[in-house]
């Protein structure tokens, strides 16, 4: 067999997270982004003992796709299911799941269930879009970046998923630096100066925060920018507008030095009837109307007797703040300072004086917790706990852990270990904070029915 091959193949299942599966001569190809149903075009090569394909052109659609609202549909890498009806993308998504965990040996509890959007479209109170060009040597753009691509960036001004005074915001910003002809930062070449524009908002206070992000030394005066952002019509109200200066070679956004323009440098959002704080770089969950289900779901889980709760990965102390109501203590662990510094702000906001967080990785930190909890909640990153620090937290035999994950499949891997140690999944409940992507929310009660660790 050649190294790489065209080939046209159905698509008959799907894999968590974007992967559709078609079978063809050769063996199973899992090619990304492919949907049941279609017949796609898809380069071929070979991983391992595994073909994957590129996908290259839909040849004939599924026959529950339609046509998309989003014009950049199959062009912008943020969205998976654009051209499908929210139901059949909700029924791909369930059973992408229920396979993941078969797989991965993990047993559901009959007690699962599975949350769906109430809110389809503009439901984001978070943006990170990338400044770049709409093709090779064209003409400034500010989006996400297209499939398969480096530099290209689609129009983000037309993000369906994004409220719409995000657009009016790209918009502005866009037009404003293609009239000045500034460039966007390229990293091979190491030239030009635009990286990124971060935007934030409350869902519930409409409070908006504005970031740019260039690579150092940036030449541009940006007052001029700054009044033509405070004389748009929007729905919400921008209350900060920031400059960080960002020196990293890899394409990620690294706060090297960050400058207030205007206003203050964080926004107001309230969930479950509580207010919190939230600066540029900490961790919020990215859909607030979701964030209410999915707190309320941890609220549940946790039950109402609980003397002491470790919150892990606790971002800005969202969860930690919640069940204080049903705690004597909360004690907290982030890693990043200014989400901590935020947790502990927030709680003087809410007159909440039981919770306590610290600065610092939970693998170092978790030793210096001298109380026997009896909840741990974990909210970790999308790689998961690192495995060094899955030890210390069963060490703990906490009776309840509480786990709360955007990455199923580190989830899967993580819970295997939990249930080797002596915890028996209770409940499951997949929340779908992020319609029209390929993610998706868990939550898992793990109670301790063993102490042979």
């Amino acid at each position: 067999m050649a190294k790489k091959f065209i080939k046209e193949i159905e698509i008959t299942d799907f894999e968590f997270p974007n992967m559709g599966i078609g079978v063809i001569e050769e063996g199973e190809v899992k090619v990304k982004n492919a949907l049941p149903g279609q017949v796609v075009e898809a380069l071929i090569g070979r991983k391992k003992r595994s073909l994957y394909g590129s996908l290259m052109n839909v040849s004939s659609p599924s026959k529950d796709e339609i046509t998309p609202l989003c014009s950049e549909s199959g062009i912008c890498g943020g969205c998976t299911f654009q051209s499908l009806p929210y139901n059949k993308e909700s029924d791909i998504k369930k059973n992408a799941l229920l396979k993941l965990f078969a797989e991965g040996g993990i047993s559901l509890p009959i007690d699962r269930e599975f949350v769906f959007a109430e809110e389809e479209s503009h439901y984001r109170n978070k943006m990170e879009y990338s400044f770049g060009d709409n093709e090779k040597g064209g003409n400034l753009e500010l989006g996400m970046r297209k499939r398969n691509s480096y530099y290209e960036v689609s129009n983000g001004s037309q993000c369906k998923i994004a409220p719409e005074d995000y657009g009016i915001i790209v918009k502005c910003v866009k037009g404003y630096f293609s009239d000045k002809n500034i460039n966007f930062y390229h990293r091979m070449r190491k030239d030009g100066h635009l990286r990124h524009l971060i935007i934030r908002k409350g869902f519930f206070t409409g409070e908006i925060l504005i970031n740019l992000v260039t690579a150092p030394n940036f030449p541009e005066d940006l007052s001029a920018l700054k009044d033509m952002l405070l004389s748009l019509e929007l729905s919400g109200e921008i209350k900060g507008i920031l400059h960080t200066e960002n020196d990293s070679v890899a394409d990620i956004i690294r706060p090297d030095n960050v400058k207030l323009i205007y206003g203050r440098d964080y926004f107001y959002e309230k969930i479950n009837g509580l207010i919190f704080k939230i600066s540029p770089f900490s961790f919020f969950q990215t859909n607030s109307q979701g964030a209410e289900r999915l707190y309320e779901t941890v609220r549940e889980f946790a039950g109402e007797d609980n003397s002491v709760i470790f919150d892990l990965y606790c971002g800005t102390g969202t969860i930690g703040q919640i069940l204080s109501f049903k705690a004597k203590e909360v004690m907290g662990i982030e890693l990043i300072e200014e989400a901590v510094a935020a947790a502990n702000e927030n709680t003087k906001l809410n007159g909440i004086s039981n919770c306590r967080f610290i600065a610092g990785d939970v693998l170092k930190k978790i030793n210096e917790l001298d109380k026997k909890p009896s909840l741990i909640v974990l909210d970790p990153p999308r790689e998961g706990i690192h495995p060094k620090a899955i030890g210390p937290i069963i060490d703990f035999s906490s009776p309840k852990i509480i786990y709360v994950s955007c990455n199923p499949v580190t989830l899967v891997r993580d819970l295997k270990i939990f249930t080797e140690a002596g915890y028996e999944i209770e409940k499951v409940r997949f929340h779908d904070m992020f319609p029209r992507s390929y993610h998706m929310e868990c939550v898992v009660e793990l109670c301790r029915i063993s102490n042979n660790v």
